[in-house]
């Protein structure tokens, strides 16, 4: 391939790419623009239960309960790590 015809096709694909990037970034703007973001939904605490959360939406109620003993998966790899450390509270037991 000659340089005068890579040099050729290396402008072609530069604008393509360029034309491809300014669609998607126009197509975002405009639905940003048309449609845009419902407001975070209202959060409602019931004094009663404290191991309800109640999510309101105008078109949904979404009630999340938590178990009574739930450990969340963050917390739990995290002890699983710190038993291979053998600090002292680890979980180790008796060694």
């Amino acid at each position: 391939m000659k340089a005068k015809t890579a040099l050729a096709w290396n402008l072609r694909l530069s604008v393509l790419y360029a034309a491809g990037i300014w669609t998607m970034i126009g197509s975002y703007s405009y639905y940003r623009y048309m449609y845009p973001k419902d407001p975070t939904p209202e959060l409602l605490q019931h004094p009663e239960d404290r191991k309800q959360q109640v999510y309101l939406t105008a078109h949904s109620k979404t009630v999340i309960t938590y178990k009574k003993d739930f450990v969340p998966y963050k917390t739990r790899i995290y002890n699983f790590l710190q038993s291979f450390s053998g600090k002292p509270g680890s979980g180790d037991g008796d060694k």
